[in-house]
């Protein structure tokens, strides 16, 4: 099989030329393009469902557990800061600057030369590699359209960027829309119900407000208001303020536990957009997290939210790269994190029993 230092070149070679094909949630489809011809040149026989595309090791034994190793090929829109060409992949050092770089083609492209690594290395359980799309959105073309069509799958590793250091359980994500009611009304009366006074009552309650369990990895379950909106013209007392709740809930509260909670405080109408994007996480007893533990790695909980919200099974975010790069101008990966990368996954999955 080739060396790891192939495979690391291989990977930044591979990745540059993600970085140059735009894909953005839900228009992915030439990445995905490229992806399944470089899978297939490389004999993964790589299969795809929208712009998902995945492989299933050799040897495949549907009595033995599966572990999926899963990173997204979507990537943001590019904000204005950039100073480099965000799709034009720019090597400066050990740095490899371009959109998706660090969120998160350098967990894609590490992840999958890792499963080539150990594919046919007799592990005694199942390997999955996945690149799904529609990760940034949650979308529904994503990893939702792809898992059921999967082998049955026992544990994941999400290769989001954590410095290569296993995030044991993530924050879930729930949008709120709150409506608060008034009646209109003449401004130089004083007439009618101000709905603005009205939301101001629920935004003062919030912004105050401590949900009572908070996690040891992931901290409090957070709610915060981060848009608004009310009024039609300066002199009609406004008889409607709609606002946006983003909530952030720790694994100690469903996102209906939590929605719950606010309507009981809240006099404005509130609904949720989806409950489906809860925490998720692993025991630390399990062995793919046993197996981190037993490798000195350091667990943590991560505030962001990825495809694990969408896993029915146990899971860990572990990836080269930094969070913090993400979304950010002038993302860049590490060749030397992507090298690094390679080997401790070779290393987690090499000592792993599931």
């Amino acid at each position: 099989m080739t060396n790891h230092d192939t495979l690391a070149r291989e990977a930044a070679d591979l990745l540059e030329r993600l970085i140059a094909t735009p894909s953005p949630s839900r228009g992915e489809k030439a990445a995905a393009d490229l992806l399944e011809k470089q899978m297939d040149s490389w004999g993964l026989q790589p299969r795809r469902e929208a712009n998902n595309v995945w492989a299933v090791a050799p040897g495949h034994d549907e009595g033995r557990p599966t572990l999926l190793l899963n990173a997204h090929i979507d990537t943001v829109k590019p904000v204005a800061s950039w100073t480099r060409p965000p799709l034009s992949p720019t090597v400066e050092g050990d740095r490899l600057y371009g959109l998706g770089s660090n969120d998160c083609g350098g967990g894609l492209v590490s992840l999958l030369q890792a499963f080539r690594l150990m594919a046919g290395r007799g592990l005694g359980y199942n390997l999955v590699f996945l690149a799904s799309a529609e990760e940034e959105v949650s979308g529904a073309d994503g990893i939702s359209r792809a898992l059921p069509l999967l082998p049955r799958i026992s544990a994941a590793i999400v290769g989001e960027p954590t410095a290569m250091q296993p995030a044991f359980a993530e924050k879930g994500l729930m949008v709120i829309d709150a409506t608060a009611h008034g009646r209109s009304g003449h401004a130089a009366r004083a007439e009618g119900v101000n709905a603005i006074y009205e939301a101001l009552d629920d935004l003062a309650w919030l912004r105050s407000y401590r949900f009572g369990k908070v996690s040891p990895l992931l901290g409090p379950t957070l709610a915060t208001a981060t848009v608004i909106s009310a009024g039609t013209q300066h002199n009609v007392v406004p008889d409607e303020c709609r606002f946006t709740i983003d909530v952030r809930t720790n694994e100690l509260y469903t996102n209906e536990e939590a929605f719950g909670l606010l309507c009981s405080h809240m006099k404005s109408q509130l609904k949720a957009r989806s409950f489906r994007l809860g925490s998720s996480g692993i025991d630390p007893a399990h062995p793919l997290a046993a197996r981190c533990l037993a490798l000195g790695m350091e667990p943590f909980g991560s505030p962001t939210l990825s495809d694990q919200a969408l896993m029915p099974f146990p899971s860990i975010k572990l990836g080269p790269g930094n969070s913090a790069r993400s979304h950010s101008a002038d993302e860049y990966i590490g060749l030397g994190e992507i090298a690094e990368a390679i080997d401790t996954y070779a290393r987690l999955l090499g000592g792993l029993t599931l």
